[in-house]
């Protein structure tokens, strides 16, 4: 079964920032694959947050500046070049004129400047990445004390600029950055655009304000409820929130959900694809959102993919403190609204082999081997880990399995695999 070529794998992915990086690219890397990576713009941290508020109504550009790095080699001058674009980072005391002087100096066909990383881009690359930092200087001329350049990536700016100049079209901006970087992903976002927050509810009652709480240091109470707000909880909000009950708390965020819509894009990249893999990252502020999208779970339900897949991360992550491997795939299941999988929503998990003794990795439910059924999912258990890169997936070893598994007709192969 093939989406769009003959003799072609097409491949939906789930995927946040850098979680499922490793894996991505290797995918990408592999003749006869077809990759799209759906992405949530709800990153709301730090610089991304302060550009947030500077723009009110954008998404936030970090997690697909990350996936535009994806393709590029850093041997190659050319995509050395658009690596330091993207990567840049305004040191603390930047202002405006420190932007005008980049600007100048990225210019075609490019002056002698202070960063020499920028000297080998592409001629259309330059010149479509001066037109949107253009474009939002522009919106600093009007409006010059609004935002700080101090830490914001100047790959984020080259979104924001491309938003401007799009009519603020979020989409259109993600598209046109694509174009700019080359990035033979299919970068998707999920939504058509709306803006929206992320907060969440633990059992607790604590509140999680926004994504850039969910992915701190926190307590190991159990994250119970996760919201897309229309604004963002601050200050003598999440004050006057704190004094409340944990069910007046629930009610009241739900009182202040966001409405957003799919991409059409985004349902067509998952019925039309032949795998869909549920990538490693930080479940509530990198996935677990994507799957609340609206017709996100009918058009899983309703693909023509043989096999959907969930890779399970390596490390704990903050927001899922103590969660095992079984408990991550109750949790995804939960929220694309299949508990019991009995619309096949994952037919595959995909997880480390690890010791008993290792903390902090997601233990395997007891007694379970490598093809075995569990949660209505076929396992593979197998090492995933990079040996030269710890903490990181083997993305070749993992792409490997991803693709073989499409082929997969019985239980000895499966194992096999693994």
């Amino acid at each position: 079964m093939r989406s769009r070529h003959a003799n072609r794998i097409e491949v939906a992915m789930f995927s946040g920032g850098r979680g499922g990086a490793s894996i991505a690219r290797h995918l990408l890397r592999t003749p006869g694959v077809g990759l799209s990576l759906l992405i949530n713009g709800y990153d709301n941290g730090m610089s991304t947050g302060a550009l947030r508020r500077y723009l009110p109504g954008m998404l936030g550009p970090s997690d697909f500046r990350k996936n535009l790095l994806l393709h590029l080699d850093g041997s190659d001058p050319r995509d050395a070049a658009l690596i330091a674009v993207l990567e840049y980072r305004f040191p603390a005391g930047s202002t405006p004129r420190d932007l005008d002087e980049l600007i100048d100096a990225l210019t075609p066909p490019g002056r002698p400047h202070a960063h020499p990383g920028f000297a080998a881009l592409p001629r259309r690359a330059r010149t479509a990445i001066v037109r949107d930092l253009i474009a939002f200087r522009r919106r600093l001329d009007a409006d010059p004390s609004g935002f700080d350049l101090a830490d914001c990536a100047l790959g984020n700016l080259v979104f924001a600029g491309a938003y401007l100049r799009s009519g603020e079209n979020f989409n259109a901006a993600v598209r046109a950055c694509a174009w700019m970087f080359r990035s033979p992903a299919r970068l998707v976002n999920v939504t058509d655009g709306e803006n929206a927050y992320l907060a969440a509810l633990k059992e607790n009652g604590r509140i999680l304000a926004d994504e850039a709480d969910l992915v701190a240091p926190q307590d190991a109470d159990a994250v119970t409820d996760l919201f897309l707000l229309r604004e963002p909880v601050t200050g003598r909000g999440q004050a006057e929130l704190d004094a409340q009950s944990v069910e007046e708390k629930r009610r009241a965020l739900v009182g202040r959900s966001a409405t957003v819509s799919p991409n059409p894009e985004a349902l067509r990249e998952i019925r039309n694809a032949d795998l869909i893999v549920y990538g490693p990252g930080t479940p509530h502020s990198s996935l677990i959102p994507s799957y609340l999208t609206p017709g996100v779970p009918d058009a899983i339900a309703a693909s023509r993919a043989r096999a959907k897949v969930l890779v399970v991360n390596l490390r704990e992550d903050h927001d899922v403190q103590g969660l095992t491997a079984a408990d991550l795939v109750d949790l995804t299941l939960s929220y694309l609204g299949d508990p019991l999988n009995e619309r096949g929503t994952v037919t595959h998990v995909l997880c480390p082999r690890a010791e008993a003794s290792r903390r902090g990795v997601p233990a395997t439910p007891y007694g379970l081997a490598d093809g075995a059924t569990w949660a209505g999912a076929r396992w593979i258990i197998t090492d995933l880990e990079d040996p030269e890169r710890p903490g990181t997936h083997h993305g070749g070893h993992a792409a490997a399995i991803l693709t073989d598994i499409t082929g997969i007709t019985d239980a000895a192969t499966l194992v096999q695999a693994g």
